[in-house]
């Protein structure tokens, strides 16, 4: 298999060379190799071959987010002023066509969308795809009471529950479809695109470096100057909020994690149906009513009205449960640049996080923090807040953090909603800045803009002022998705396969 840690001398001339194996670097590898067997192609990617066991199960993916994982790389950020130290979900139709970019419309990366898919469910939509190398699916475990209990709660705050929310859905609630084949294997763009063309011997000019960064020195010459690069970072900022509860062990995956069940080597060794799921079981796109958004303040009631009004987004260790909030379109932006020529020299990294001029995110986050704490209250299952994951409000205010008896009624569906004083949001506020963190979806380092905009990069992905340089990955996104980032940058990496081959003059498989 063509897979090397060090690039044999025999590899001196390659025609492509694709700098990361990240998942859009992955698909573009492949349906190019697809396209000319004869073309040679090397990907170069600083990690190691993620064909292994903790990789390939769903279960395990809280291990490779530990600070000492091995698996990836942590960059530490510079302390950002307004904040203490500290799935297969699709953007709306509305974030591809706010792109603004010809090519680039939510109609135009429909068949992108659905090419890398094989989706095992419903589509009266016909949005989705059934032949692709990413399964999507329920995995092999759902946890049904989970399910029940938090639609109902949704329910009784005016969220029902749909199918599939297709590329429109918010103030819903959805089964959440995973990138996990039926069988219980994690599905990733190195193992479903990579992996098989390095295994089935029809790819032989197919190469792949990994544990390697081959650039020596950072301090190459100035070719363009493009001040976009770097700039205008951006994430969507996410808090998680785990509950007292009385859910049993097979609710939850504590009991994989922390060894309950057994060990992960023998729960794989028998395939146990629980390694084949992630713990995720709904997730939902929720809108501020018109007095929500007064609430919040002029300055965010501007920018709502500015860039909202009107938009499509309209269209409809005990067992551990939780929330994992995070804001999909944030103001706030930050940057990352090198310091220096060497590769170990620290990077300029500022996630900005809350550092938006009108502190409009951290409005959002109070909002968000209201309205999830009110859903799960409503779940039989709950039993009150892990205090220590939640804001330490006064024992006298209304908002006090409380633990129920095992043997407690439920709080009623119709309970009327929590009220929070100034002092209560003051608290919230607080908490809230020393404890965001990261939701994983960096992007926009390298805009798809006019380069008078401080874009990077053209309609065709080319670097302006530079031939043979294209970049295709979450960075050229020049505007954020409504959704978690992979199958958005799946989609990008079908397009930018499909114009490299045309402009290469080949013809597709």
């Amino acid at each position: 298999m063509p897979l090397y840690t060090k690039l044999p001398e025999t590899i001196g001339e390659v025609d492509v060379i694709i700098a990361g194996g990240g998942t859009a670097g992955c698909v573009v590898a492949s349906r190019l190799a697809d396209a000319d067997p004869e073309m040679s192609i090397l990907v170069i990617e600083g990690g190691s071959n993620n064909q292994m066991p903790t990789v390939e199960y769903p279960a395990c993916f809280l291990s490779h987010l530990a600070p000492d994982s091995k698996t990836n790389n942590f960059y530490m950020t510079k302390k950002a002023p307004d904040a203490g130290t500290g799935c297969s979900s699709r953007p709306q139709r509305s974030d591809w066509d706010a792109w603004n970019t010809p090519g680039w419309s939510a109609d135009e990366m429909i068949p992108y969308l659905k090419k890398h898919e094989t989706y095992y469910g419903n589509d009266d939509k016909g949005l989705h795809g059934h032949d692709g190398p990413i399964g999507v699916s329920d995995g092999t475990y759902i946890s049904h009471r989970i399910v029940d209990e938090f639609a109902a709660a949704a329910e009784a705050m005016g969220w029902p529950k749909v199918d599939d929310p297709g590329l429109g859905s918010v103030n819903a609630i959805w089964r959440l479809k995973k990138f996990i084949g039926p069988e219980g294997k994690r599905q990733d763009a190195a193992t479903c695109y990579l992996h098989p063309r390095l295994r089935d011997g029809k790819h032989p000019n197919l190469h792949v470096l990994v544990e390697s960064q081959i650039l020596d020195r950072a301090g190459v010459p100035l070719v363009a100057d493009l001040p976009g690069v770097g700039t205008g970072y951006e994430d969507n900022q996410m808090l998680g909020y785990p509950y007292l509860n009385n859910l049993s062990l097979t609710d939850t995956l504590d009991g994989l994690v922390f060894g309950r069940m057994g060990s992960h080597k023998e729960l794989m060794k028998s395939n146990h149906k629980m390694m084949g799921w992630n713990g995720q079981e709904m997730q939902s796109k929720l809108r501020p009513t018109d007095a929500e958004v007064a609430a919040l303040g002029p300055e965010f009631q501007k920018a709502w009205d500015r860039d909202f009004p009107t938009d499509p987004r309209l269209a409809t260790g005990d067992p551990c449960l939780a929330v994992t909030a995070f804001t999909v379109y944030p103001y706030s932006r930050g940057q990352v640049h090198i310091t220096g020529p060497n590769l170990d020299d620290p990077v300029d990294f500022e996630t900005g996080f809350f550092a938006d001029p009108d502190q409009l995110d951290i409005k959002k986050h109070i909002w968000l923090y209201k309205k999830q704490r009110e859903a799960i209250r409503r779940m039989p299952a709950y039993r009150g807040e892990m205090a220590r994951f939640h804001p330490p409000f006064a024992a006298d205010s209304g908002t006090a953090l409380v633990e129920l008896a095992a043997d407690a009624a439920p709080i009623p569906r119709d309970a009327p909603e929590t009220q929070y004083t100034p002092e209560d949001d003051a608290v919230l506020e607080k908490w809230l800045r020393e404890n965001v963190g990261t939701t994983w979806h960096s992007l926009g380092t390298c805009k798809m803009r006019p380069r008078d905009q401080e874009g990077v990069v053209d309609p065709e992905l080319g670097v302006y002022g530079v031939q043979g340089l294209k970049i295709a990955d979450m960075s050229i996104a020049p505007r954020n998705v409504s959704a978690n980032t992979c199958d958005t940058a799946l989609a990008i990496g079908e397009k930018a396969a499909d114009l490299f081959i045309k402009e290469l003059g080949m013809s597709s498989a």
